[in-house]
């Protein structure tokens, strides 16, 4: 069965508002089995709604219909949807009363203009599920439906949920469920990990037991998306292990995690389980390290503290190594170590980076100097950074940093 999503408001056409919406109805469809080949985006335009809804129909058993559900002259969602119908527009009055002891329930009272609310197309029925003011619709054509939710997140997924899905489930016949995990990457390219795991999906291909796809996410490294589809939730997660195993195996290295996990969180996790502490002195990271670990770390107690060298000559002053003319990996390893000794830490972290805006024989811009500092010792790493974005730069520094941590210490 294919089910298409309308996006319904001006508001992101223009880019005022992003569509998550359609995005988190996608996942859904594709969870319970239902194909979704198109997502359309519409202005609160009647024709061009209705234009849209006729050519989703063309193409599609069910279409659902995000928005313009609302009291105001904008929300023309159920006109558009009467017209594709071939009916007219009628008003409930349970509806009507049901609104009118909404707002009442919070002490106020409901101005007349909610009553278009409580309309729908001759033949449509409303969804039981109504966390907001704007009942959702079920309006069948045929042997096709059109479903229509308000744009509110919270009141759409309600909905979703509680009829859309089942009701979508009911009409395919679906009985199998897809399900899907993600391994989160960092250290190599798109290109390369398609071309690590080239000769195991053409073997995919041939059995059909699982598809791999590719998701680059910027600073959050490439994600490796899992999917399977299979008639129970035990047997789901039975092929998604099987499968989890094999494509770790042949990237290594290069996995730090999978689904919601980040590399804050396994590195701390990591540290906590191993009951080490960590302390950093970060130049080049300009505190963005400690901001993401604190975040995670609230009283765990893995992560100590920091400091953030703006002025090189605080290295001195507070850790007492001699300030150099230029990021070097001698003095980023002192001081992961210094920091290391004055906190107490297990481990000790720095970052130093090539100022974009000095000449440094030999050292391109977005040179990146990581220290790490335990009881065997100091070493630095040397990373080079794409860009001279210095901010993006300094990003990539942190998930870098990290990176090298984990591979060093949690390995």
């Amino acid at each position: 069965m294919r089910c298409e999503v309308v996006a319904i408001g001006t508001e992101l056409l223009l880019g005022q508002i992003v569509d998550s919406n359609s995005a988190w109805i996608g996942e859904q469809l594709a969870l319970s089995g239902i194909d979704s080949f198109h997502q359309v985006k519409v202005g609160d335009n009647h024709r061009r709604i209705v234009d849209s809804l006729k050519l989703a129909l063309s193409r599609s058993e069910a279409v659902i219909c995000c928005g313009g559900l609302g009291p105001t002259q904008d929300d023309i969602t159920r006109e558009a949807i009467a017209e594709v119908m071939g009916v007219a527009l009628v008003r409930d009055a349970a509806m009507g009363e049901r609104i009118r002891q909404m707002f009442e329930s919070r002490g106020r009272t409901m101005p007349e203009n909610n009553l278009r609310q409580a309309k729908l197309p001759a033949g449509a029925r409303f969804i039981a599920e109504m966390p907001g003011t704007a009942p959702g619709l079920v309006c069948p054509i045929g042997q096709q439906v059109i479903y229509a939710v308000p744009g509110v997140p919270s009141e759409m997924r309600a909905m979703m949920r509680g009829t859309i899905l089942p009701d979508l489930r009911t009409r395919s016949g679906e009985t199998s469920i897809i399900r899907s995990r993600v391994l989160r990457t960092w250290g190599q390219s798109e290109s390369g990990l398609a071309e690590m795991l080239a000769p195991h999906m053409a073997g995919l291909d041939e059995s059909g037991r699982a598809t791999l796809a590719f998701q680059a996410s910027g600073i959050e490294g490439i994600k490796v998306r899992i999917t399977v589809k299979a008639p129970d939730e035990a047997t789901a997660k039975t092929l998604l292990e099987a499968e989890d195993r094999v494509v770790a195996g042949i990237l290594g290295k290069y996995v730090f995690g999978r689904d919601q996990q980040t590399m804050e969180s396994v590195v701390l996790e990591g540290l906590r389980q191993r009951g080490l502490t960590l302390a950093l002195a970060e130049s080049a990271t300009g505190g963005h390290i400690g901001l993401r670990l604190s975040a995670r770390d609230e009283a765990e107690g893995v992560f100590l503290g920091g400091l953030i060298l703006a002025d090189g000559r605080l290295q001195t002053r507070l850790l007492g190594v001699k300030e150099s003319d230029f990021p070097n990996p001698e003095t980023t390893a002192a001081l992961a170590e210094a920091v290391r000794a004055h906190t107490g830490a297990d481990i000790g972290l720095s970052t130093c980076a090539v100022d974009d805006r000095k000449e440094v024989p030999g050292v391109r811009p977005g040179t990146v100097f990581i220290g790490i500092a335990t009881a065997a010792g100091a070493n630095t790493e040397r990373v080079q950074l794409p860009g001279d974005d210095r901010a993006r730069i300094r990003e990539y520094a942190v998930i870098s940093a990290l990176n090298a941590l984990r591979q060093r210490v949690l390995a």
